[in-house]
């Protein structure tokens, strides 16, 4: 594989300087030296991709543990990531891939044709671009999209969205579906804990729900004492009805100590389960909590008429009630979201795969 595919987001800015503009950071870099996500450098005068075709490891999981609620339940989907990150989160849950200087972190190699023939043999409906940040392996997430289109494979974006605009366009062309990490909503907390600021995310919240057709989903981390407040729960989950409406599905997470903050407690069930239920307050349709066992929480629920659509014990699911085209099988109301007549089948199964190829 290319150890130096070229990239198309920078300029130069002085005789011996050129800036990368792929993400707000816009890191200013001197010949051979790398920005701040590891990965993207300057050689010979421009930013080139140190990782493309280059994996640090293959898996099928189910697609609920992007996690997506509301798109295609129940499939496959092939997941991947590189290595490195342009955020600097003190609680990242991979840091011995986001944070990784090491090459021999990417243990597995394959182009992109290689990756679409994989996940169609394997019987996966999408693929994941994952474990770190796709915005910084832009070139090669596009072209595997590009190769699973061709195949009728979904693609599938988690990410932070701490993108510029025009990659930004570029990219989200070739995905049907992300889940954005919306890490807090205090400027504050996102300068200390990610190294980043909280504007571009919700800017490409907003691009992606008014200007794609990218189904959407939000996380959000909820580390104790830092961001789960009442308040500040109320007034994120207020944005997002004022900003992208009620449909867009909303994930609480249990925080578990690790990389820098390892002296927090967990996340305590019952503040999941309050900020699920502020939530709803604020007219969110469907609130999720995750990372801990609650199979009535994790489930999806008719905001009309209360009925529970779609069962979900970790990442098996149960019952299913919705109608062929996505309703509400007792009342009929719509249900937001990407859905088939039946659910995938595929269970909480996890499946590592070896490329080498």
């Amino acid at each position: 594989m290319n150890t130096h595919f070229p990239t198309h987001y920078w300029h130069k800015v002085s005789n011996d300087r050129i800036q990368c503009d792929l993400c707000p950071r816009f890191c200013r870099l001197k010949e051979g030296k790398q920005g701040f996500c590891y990965v993207l450098e300057n050689y010979q005068g421009a930013v080139v991709l140190n990782t493309y075709g280059r994996s640090s490891g293959f898996c099928i999981d189910p697609i609920e543990k992007k996690p997506l609620n509301h798109f295609l339940p129940g499939t496959p989907i092939f997941s991947f990531g590189t290595a490195g990150c342009n955020l600097a989160c003190k609680f990242c849950q991979n840091w011995d891939i986001s944070k990784s200087r090491e090459i021999d972190t990417l243990a597995d190699q394959a182009s992109p044709e290689t990756i679409a023939e994989a996940a169609q043999r394997l019987g996966c409906r999408s693929v994941a671009y994952t474990y770190n940040d796709p915005v910084i392996f832009h070139e090669y997430a596009i072209d595997v999209a590009k190769a699973c289109a061709e195949r009728d494979i979904k693609s599938v974006a988690v990410t932070a969205g701490y993108v510029c605009a025009e990659p930004r366009e570029a990219f989200y062309q070739h995905m049907d579906a992300a889940n954005v990490d919306l890490k807090s909503f205090n400027e504050a907390f996102y300068h200390k804990l990610t190294g980043a600021h909280l504007q571009p995310v919700l800017d490409t919240l907003k691009y992606l729900k008014h200007e794609t057709s990218v189904w959407i989903e939000i996380t959000t981390l909820l580390i104790p004492g830092e961001n789960d407040s009442d308040q500040e729960i109320d007034a994120l989950c207020q944005w997002i009805v004022a900003n992208l409406g009620s449909d867009v599905p909303l994930h609480f997470t249990a925080f578990h100590p690790d990389w820098k903050m390892r002296d927090y407690p967990p996340t305590p069930h019952i503040t999941l389960s309050r900020a699920r239920k502020i939530a709803i307050k604020n007219g969110i349709h469907y609130a999720y909590i995750g990372n801990v066992h609650d199979a009535n929480e994790s489930s999806t629920w008719c905001h009309q008429c209360g009925k529970r659509l779609i069962e979900r014990d970790w990442y098996e699911l149960g019952d299913w009630h919705l109608t062929n085209n996505g309703c509400c099988d007792q009342c009929g109301e719509k249900v937001a979201g990407v859905f088939e007549a039946k659910p995938g089948g595929w269970g909480s199964r996890r499946q590592a795969v070896r490329m080498n190829c």
